[in-house]
């Protein structure tokens, strides 16, 4: 748990033992980072907040979707920041924000083990070493949020940007025919179009808490925090839009794939119904002279020159018949 005291032009480390003499101040206001919300950081919290239990639980397991709670002197709310993982999967990396007129509390939720541990620290460390190299001095809890909750849209924009990428060059695959093993170009496909829908997702349900956030009382969120809470909301919703258009581009790649691979299946097919039709009178006629013409000692050779002959004359003019239709 790191407990800073966040003050015009000044940051400063404090221990959780000093939260209530920090609290106390009006000089700036408090940041608490929470890496892992245990027994002990929830006890922390408990006393030096007053935080509701089930806003505690909350913090303390994985939450599968976006909240907001308002209580009467803060807002309690969940978000999620994409991770690409291996093969494609997207880990949803979740942080909660406890915000108060004098304070902010970020909690770091559980995650798949799969994930590196410095992942969820990324958007709060990044704000940090802007505040300590004097980049940016947030004025308030809100403010500092702001910043938090940004630099999880700029990574959501990010990571719709890196599938592009991705979807471009399978779209250069499909209109050469450079596709490879089918099956493992069908797999590229739809992991690109999963990144796009979690990524999609995250954004949408997080514009929606803000949005919901944009309608609380004044007491929870303040006036001059009104235009930071309507940003965020059109932020989320850009990423949104954004990820909506490349899946529904993506979506027409799949189409120009499935299309070209049907139309190869039906000249496949088409050309299998030409092979059976010239090679049917062939089967025909060896059915019914087969027994007959048995290669031996006493076979006449006339006869077997001649309906072989018979049997090519077949099939080269079936053949030509294909040709002249356009079916082969």
């Amino acid at each position: 748990m790191d407990v800073r005291l966040v003050r015009p032009g000044a940051l400063t480390t404090h221990t959780p033992e000093e939260l209530p003499a920090l609290l106390a101040r009006e000089d700036g206001f408090v940041w608490v980072d929470v890496a892992t919300c245990d027994e002990d950081a929830a006890h922390v919290l408990r006393d030096a907040f007053g935080f509701h239990p089930l806003a505690l639980r909350d913090a303390a397991v994985r939450n599968r979707v976006p909240k907001i709670h308002p209580y009467p002197d803060h807002v309690f709310v969940i978000l999620h920041a994409p991770h690409f993982g291996a093969r494609g999967h997207v880990h949803y990396i979740e942080l909660d924000q406890f915000i108060g007129p004098r304070y902010l509390v970020t909690v770091h939720g559980p995650v798949n083990p799969a994930v590196p541990p410095d992942v969820p620290l990324r958007q709060t460390r990044d704000v940090l070493r802007r505040i300590e190299s004097g980049r940016f001095a947030p004025a308030s809890a809100f403010e500092l949020s702001y910043a938090i909750v940004s630099a999880i849209t700029r990574l959501q924009e990010t990571m719709v940007e890196d599938v592009t990428a991705e979807v471009w060059r399978l779209e250069q695959r499909v209109t050469a025919g450079h596709l490879g093993n089918p099956e493992q170009f069908l797999e590229e496909l739809f992991q690109a179009r999963h990144g796009l829908l979690a990524v999609r997702t995250m954004a949408a349900l997080g514009g929606a808490i803000y949005g919901r956030m944009a309608t609380l009382p004044r007491a929870a969120v303040p006036p001059d925090a009104q235009h930071l809470v309507t940003d965020v909301v059109d932020q989320f919703g850009r990423v949104r839009s954004v990820a909506d258009g490349e899946r529904e581009y993506l979506q027409g790649v799949i189409e120009f794939y499935k299309a070209r691979t049907d139309t190869k299946m039906t000249i496949a097919a088409e050309r299998l119904a030409v092979i059976a039709a010239i090679t049917l009178p062939i089967t025909a006629v060896s059915s019914v002279y087969g027994m007959n013409l048995i290669v031996s000692d006493h076979t006449q050779v006339n006869h077997l020159v001649a309906v072989l002959l018979l049997m090519a004359v077949m099939s080269a003019t079936l053949l030509g018949w294909a040709k002249r239709q356009g079916w082969w």
